[in-house]
């Protein structure tokens, strides 16, 4: 699943393909919202919340998408070849008179009207990424699962806004705390420094499609933990162990080092 830089990316580059534009062509590919003819809308702005992207209209309607798994939108210059995908598999069609934004597999369509996006996101927590990023809160809301291990904490778009599986994983070696800890069992002086660097993971990735949380951009050295099961510790030479975490269908697998992580 995309990680939160990633859909603050890809909303950046349509909010630049279509802030400002009326829609030639607007059509949205599935049964609820099959009716909904988008053309002659004009594009306020789009904005990511957390994983969710919302299309704000100059008549005070809202489109929410989201990613999942395996979504994404391609922009195109108008006329030229889609190469997003197969035609089946195309959920959503924006087009203006210089641009073609086609949404592949995208997942969670709504269309409400802007005063009422809250119905649609607002269980979130603060978005690490968002304007109004609220650190204390954000902890506050973390704090309140005591019971929960921290791995699965994180994941919690309700706790955060943005955390995907990458940067819980580097975000918990980086600290040095083991993904399987329950919050009540990580030092008050431990949780505001996990989640701040797990943010400046973030903040420094968002504005290209690399993700690094090592420093480096070269291939094989990109990240501490993450996907290196088996492999040694950068840092201490210990093997790197999988597992999952969460309950079923909602379980996430997680990498960590038994050295580096207590």
């Amino acid at each position: 699943m995309p990680e939160g830089d990633t859909v603050w990316l890809a909303a950046r580059r349509m909010n630049r393909a279509l802030a400002g534009e009326e829609l030639v062509r607007g059509e949205l590919r599935v049964a609820k919202l099959a009716a909904l003819d988008l053309s002659g809308h004009t594009v306020a702005e789009v904005v990511a919340r957390g994983k969710h992207m919302l299309f704000r209209f100059a008549d005070g309607h809202t489109l929410r998408s989201h990613f999942r798994m395996d979504g994404s939108w391609r922009i195109h210059a108008a006329g030229q070849p889609w190469r997003g995908g197969p035609a089946f598999a195309v959920r959503a069609v924006l087009c203006t008179q210089q641009r073609d934004c086609v949404g592949y597999r995208l997942h969670d369509l709504a269309y409400v009207p802007t005063s009422e996006e809250t119905s649609l996101v607002g269980h979130l927590g603060p978005d690490l990424l968002g304007p109004e990023w609220d650190a204390d809160e954000a902890l506050r809301r973390l704090c309140l699962q005591e019971k929960t291990e921290i791995g699965v904490a994180l994941l919690d778009q309700r706790n955060l806004a943005g955390i995907g599986t990458l940067y819980r994983t580097e975000g918990l070696f980086l600290a040095g705390v083991a993904p399987q800890r329950r919050v009540g069992d990580i030092g008050p002086t431990v949780m505001p420094g996990l989640v701040d660097r797990i943010r400046r993971l973030m903040l420094h990735n968002r504005e290209h499609p690399q993700q690094s949380t090592t420093g480096s951009l070269r291939r094989g050295e990109t990240h501490w933990v993450f996907e290196r099961a088996g492999r040694p510790c950068r840092r201490c030479g210990t093997q790197i162990e999988r597992g999952e975490q969460g309950l079923v269908p909602h379980q996430r697998v997680t990498y960590w080092c038994p050295g580096c992580q207590t």
